[in-house]
C-alpha cells in the first residue's frame, strides 16, 4: 500500500506527529503540512508557561520535523476539490494529494457578553493569545469558565503577579470531572493561592475594563480571559460533502466516507476517544501512519485522562466521570481538612474510573494499575492513603509507555539516551526535550537515571508511569488534555455550532 502524496491541513501537535511517524513507518512519498498560524508545530500544551512566563514562546517549539518534509505556515485552506484530489489555499496556492488528512484541530468557543469589543478578551488557543495575556498589564485579571484550561490559566495569571479571579457558571469548577466534594476542595485549594473563585454565575456585561456579574458584582478586568469550550474544525469537511456531526466522523482506519480523506486529533470524532486530550490523538497519528505505510491498524480508541498541572494541586481524572455504572465497586473518601479527595470506581478490581485530589502517592499508584490494567489491593483505604505497597515500580512498563506526555518521549527513548551517555535528568532531558514541559515526569525520569546508569545497557526496557508527586517545574496546563492536538486556525469553520466541552479546554 502507498499513501503516495501526503497533504496534512493542520500543523499543530497532531500534524507533527503524524508527521514524525510516517517517516519513522518508512514513507517516501511527499508529505506537505498547511498551517494557519505563522508558526511552525509548538506545544499547546504549555501555553500558560507563556502566561506566567516560565517559558519563553519559542522554547515551546516541537521538534524539527523530518527531512523533505514541506511546511506552508499562514495558510488557510479553503475548499477540497474531491474530484481533483486538489486543496485550495487562501493565497492563491493550490495543493495536489493521493492522500489527504485533516488535523484542523478546534476553536475556541467566545460566549457573547454585552459591550465587550472585539479584541479585548483572549481565548488561549494559539501563541499569539498566550503572548497578548502575557504582554499586558499587570493588574487584575478575571478567567471566565471552569474547565482545566480555565484553571490552569488562573493559577498562572496569579503566579505572574496579578489579582486574578475565576467566574463558571457551573456549580462547581471542574463540574464534568469532579463530584461536588471535590469540586469544593479544588475551590478551597485555589483560594489558598489567592485565586478569588465566583460559581454559578455568568457574565452579563463588559464596559472600561470592568466585567459585571449576574448578581449584580462587577469586577475588575484589566486582562480578559475566556476559557468557555471549543468545538471542532469542521467547516471545509462540511464543504466538501464528508460526514460531520459533532466532529469529522471517521472509521477505525481513521477514514472519513471518502477513502482517500482521513482525520485526527481534535477534529476527528470516533467513538473511541474525547477530543481535547493529546494522548487520542498522538495514538490515532500512530495507527493513521501504520495504515498508510502497509500495516493496517484498526484504532480502538485511548483512556481518557486528565490532570490539571497547578502547583500545588494534585488532581487526576481517570475515565469518564459522572454516576458510577450498575454493579461497580466504588470506593471513596473526603479529607477536608487537608484537601484530600479520592474516589475510584472498580470492575472485577480493576479500575475503571477514579478522581484523586491531593494525594501524590496515589495518584501514581493508581495512574500505574490502570495504565497495566492491574487489580487493585484489597486494603483499598491503605493503598489511597500510601500507606500499603499497592502498584508496580520502574520496571513495570512496556518500552512504548508514555514517559514525558508533554513532549510524548517514551521509555525507550530515555532507555536509548541513558545508554549514549545521559547520567541524569539534565542530560536526559537535554538528549530527549522530556521533563521541559510541566516537569510532572521529573520523578519517573529520575527512576529511570538511577535504574539504568550511563552507557549500561539494561535489558528489557521498562519504566514508571509519569507521576505528579511533586509540584511541576516548571508548571504549565494540563496536557493530556488537551489543549487542542490540531490547529485551531488550519480550517475555516461556521460560526453558531454548540460547545464541544467534553474536554472544556
Amino acid at each position: 500500500m502507498s499513501a503516495g502524496e501526503v497533504l496534512v491541513v493542520g500543523a499543530g501537535p497532531a500534524a507533527q506527529r503524524f508527521a514524525e511517524r510516517l517517516r519513522h513507518h518508512g514513507h517516501r512519498g511527499g508529505v506537505t503540512l498547511l498551517g494557519a498560524e505563522p508558526q511552525a508545530p509548538y506545544q499547546r500544551a504549555l501555553l500558560s508557561c507563556v502566561l506566567d512566563g516560565t517559558l519563553p514562546a519559542p522554547a515551546l517549539a516541537l521538534p524539527a520535523l523530518p527531512a523533505g518534509t514541506r511546511l506552508h505556515t499562514g495558510v488557510t485552506v479553503t475548499r477540497i476539490d474531491r474530484a481533483r484530489r486538489l486543496a485550495y489555499g487562501d493565497d492563491g496556492s493550490v495543493h495536489p494529494y493521493d492522500t489527504l488528512v485533516l488535523a484542523t484541530g478546534s476553536r475556541a468557543v467566545v460566549p457573547r457578553i454585552p459591550g465587550l469589543p472585539a479584541g479585548a478578551a483572549a481565548a488561549l488557543r494559539t501563541l499569539a493569545d498566550a503572548r497578548r495575556c502575557a504582554g499586558g498589564p499587570r493588574g487584575a485579571a478575571v478567567v471566565v469558565g471552569g474547565g482545566p484550561l480555565a484553571v490552569e490559566s488562573a493559577a498562572a495569571l496569579r503566579r505572574a503577579g496579578h489579582e486574578t479571579v475565576l467566574v463558571h457558571r457551573g456549580p462547581h469548577l471542574l463540574d464534568r470531572h469532579l463530584d461536588a466534594a471535590g469540586g469544593v476542595l479544588l475551590t478551597r485549594g485555589l483560594e489558598d493561592l489567592g485565586i478569588e473563585v465566583h460559581t454559578g454565575r455568568t457574565a452579563v456585561g463588559y464596559c472600561a475594563g470592568k466585567l459585571t456579574l449576574d448578581d449584580g458584582r462587577v469586577l475588575a478586568a484589566d486582562t480578559l480571559l475566556l476559557c468557555t469550550g471549543v468545538v471542532p474544525e469542521t467547516g471545509l469537511a462540511r464543504r466538501a460533502g464528508l460526514t460531520v456531526r459533532t466532529g469529522v466522523v471517521v472509521d477505525g482506519l481513521l477514514r472519513t466516507d471518502d477513502p482517500h480523506i482521513h482525520a485526527i486529533g481534535d477534529c476527528a470524532e470516533h467513538p473511541g476517544d474525547t477530543a481535547g486530550h493529546l494522548e487520542p490523538a498522538w495514538a490515532q497519528a500512530e495507527s493513521l501512519a501504520r495504515t498508510l505505510t502497509g500495516t493496517p491498524v484498526r484504532h480502538l480508541g485511548t483512556r481518557r485522562i486528565t490532570r490539571l498541572r497547578v502547583p500545588g494541586v494534585d488532581l487526576v481524572v481517570l475515565g469518564r466521570g459522572g454516576p458510577a455504572p450498575e454493579r461497580a465497586e466504588v470506593v471513596a473518601f473526603s479529607d477536608p481538612a487537608r484537601r484530600r479527595h479520592a474516589r475510584l470506581t472498580l470492575h472485577g478490581g480493576r479500575i475503571t474510573g477514579a478522581v484523586l485530589l491531593g494525594l501524590p502517592r496515589a495518584i501514581a499508584a493508581v495512574s500505574r494499575l490502570h495504565e497495566l490494567d492491574l487489580p487493585v489491593p484489597a486494603g483499598r483505604l491503605e493503598f489511597l492513603l500510601g500507606i500499603a505497597p499497592a502498584a508496580p515500580g520502574a520496571d513495570a512498563l512496556p518500552d512504548e509507555a508514555v514517559v514525558c506526555r508533554c513532549n510524548n518521549v517514551t521509555r525507550h527513548t530515555i532507555t536509548e539516551a541513558c545508554r549514549s551517555g545521559a547520567a541524569d535528568v539534565a542530560q536526559v532531558a537535554a538528549a530527549t526535550r522530556a521533563t521541559t514541559g510541566c516537569g510532572g515526569c521529573t520523578d519517573a525520569v529520575r527512576a529511570l537515571c538511577r535504574a539504568l546508569p550511563a552507557g549500561r545497557d539494561a535489558g528489557p526496557d521498562v519504566t514508571p508511569r509519569d507521576r505528579r508527586d511533586a509540584p511541576p517545574t516548571p508548571a504549565g496546563p494540563a496536557a493530556d488534555q488537551d489543549h487542542g492536538p490540531g490547529d485551531p486556525a488550519g480550517a475555516t469553520d461556521e460560526p453558531g455550532r454548540a460547545p464541544r466541552r467534553s474536554g472544556e479546554r
